[in-house]
Order: structure tokens, then sequence, then C-alpha cells
């Protein structure tokens, strides 16, 4: 009993008292990058999510194997591994995905998250564990990037998931769909997500 509630705040913690982007602010490239639009900000989210999940398994099951030398490079060549099935997978099936992430998908590979989880977390506790822990943080950190992308895209364009509700000749604020307003959007979402967070806590 007292492990599976262990688990819940684990997973929940990810979402909300831990969240990656608005509270740990890790993987802040692709965070300010692709999230120029909600679609955007939710494809990589799922796709940081996939490789999460599938190499906190990996670490988890194979870490007694791994020399405590080669640990992090081991672990970089696990990720670099789903990383290369998620490029393969959006090239064939969602292209226009695809070509709008760009070079943040390989950057994947070099994210703090997923690195930083297959070394605290994963390496030293059981699967179930590792996979609660995986899809609490990759959830979290999709919310926060598709919040950011929605953001971005109602301010800056008058739509959302490319469903426009306002007319194309409307006054909308631009500056939210450059990269400036990345970092505008960001600290106003911090701040309230963490008010938020403050106030349920």
């Amino acid at each position: 009993m007292a492990e599976k509630l262990n688990q819940k705040q684990n997973f929940l913690k990810g979402i909300i008292k831990d969240n990656p982007v608005f509270v740990m602010l890790l993987g802040m490239c692709p965070t300010l990058g692709v999230t120029s639009s909600a679609f955007n900000g939710l494809g990589m989210g799922i796709a940081t999510l996939f490789v999460l999940l599938m190499s906190n398994i990996v670490v988890s099951l194979i870490k007694s194997q791994i020399p405590a030398k080669v640990r992090i490079p081991a672990f970089i060549i696990i990720i670099a591994s789903f990383v290369t099935i998620v490029e393969m997978v959006l090239e064939a099936y969602i292209p226009f995905l695809f070509e709008q992430l760009g070079i943040f998908i390989p950057l994947i590979v070099v994210n703090c998250l997923i690195l930083g989880r297959a070394e605290a977390f994963a390496s030293k506790n059981n699967l179930i564990s590792s996979i609660i822990d995986a899809l609490g943080m990759g959830i979290g950190f999709t919310i926060a990037l598709t919040l950011l992308g929605a953001a971005r895209e109602i301010l800056g364009s008058g739509s959302i998931f490319d469903l426009r509700f306002v007319s194309e000749d409307a006054n909308t604020m631009i500056l939210f769909i450059l990269p400036p307003g990345a970092f505008i959007a960001l600290a106003y979402l911090t701040l309230a997500f963490n008010r938020i967070s403050t106030k349920t806590s």
C-alpha cells in the first residue's frame, strides 16, 4: 500500500510539483524552439515522452549489467536508439511534423530531462517505479509544451491547433510566434503555474 502511494506521488510530482518545464526549467531548447504552435508542442512532447519512457524501461532492466565507468555513454546510446526510432517514424508517417520539428528531434538525445531521469531514477529503482516516473515527467513535459504552444498560437495567430477563431485580417500579437515571444510566454506561464501549484499544495 505504501509503495503504491509513493508511486502515485512520484507520478503527480512530475506533472505538478516537479514539472520539468515550469518548475525545474529542463529541456529549454525544444521548449523555446518548437512551441510556435500547440500542435508542434504536443508533437515534441509525445516524442520526448516516448523516448523517456522507453529509455527508463531499458535502463531499469539492464542497470546491473552496465559498468560504472561507462554508465553515462551507455545511457546516451540507449536514448539515441529510441530517438532514431522516433525520427524514422515521424519522417515516414507524419512528414509535416517532422519538417516542423527539424533539428530538435535529434536534439532529444541530449535533453537533460531524459538523461537526468535515467541517471537519477531509472538506474536506481525497479521497473514499475521507473515507468511511473517516466510517465509523470513525460506527461508534465508534454502538458507544458502544449500549453506554451497554445498560448503563443492563440496570441500570435488567433488560432489553436490550426483552427482559426478570428479573421485573417484581425490584429494579433505576432511577437508571440517569433523567438522573443517564447521567452515572454514561458515567463508568464511559469509564474501562473507556480502560483496555482503553491495555492493547491
